[in-house]
């Protein structure tokens, strides 16, 4: 039998998501889509004026096991942090970090160019600079009345 660990969050946010979908609710309201993963990686997420930054630790993660994506506004983190087996008979007294598949998704906002977007990786920190779009200024149109 395979042991679980019980993540009592993600059970209320279970509950949560089944009670704003029975009320007829928007599902996401523009916050950061909850997927499912073994475990997931905590991010910082900042502003300057020109741009957004997303930290995201996931130490003990090779470079070549994360993968991050654009989709339709959608922007996703994703990889493993693999355990090393030992063939050693290893006794642990507890153990507390995370290991298998995460996968984290944001809802970007309009004003970020997706093409621009760059991603670096060193010491455990994935580190991602999303660079902002001009936003076209609106005009105002003066309409004659006849």
């Amino acid at each position: 039998m395979a042991l679980i660990k019980w993540e009592p969050m993600r059970e209320f946010e279970d509950l949560f998501d089944r009670y704003t979908r029975a009320m007829g609710w928007p599902a996401n309201r523009g916050q950061e889509l909850m997927t499912k993963g073994d475990w997931l990686p905590r991010v910082d997420i900042s502003e300057t004026d020109g741009e957004f930054v997303i930290k995201a630790e996931i130490p003990e993660v090779r470079k070549e096991d994360v993968k991050v994506g654009v989709d339709n506004g959608i922007l996703t983190i994703q990889g493993e942090r693999k355990q090393e087996k030992d063939e050693k008979k290893e006794k642990f007294h507890r153990v507390e970090r995370y290991y298998g598949s995460f996968v984290r998704s944001f809802t970007l906002p309009d004003n970020v160019d997706e093409a621009g977007i760059r991603a670096s990786f060193k010491d455990g920190m994935l580190n991602l600079t999303l660079p902002k779009s001009a936003v076209a200024k609106p005009k105002t149109i003066e309409i004659s009345v006849e």
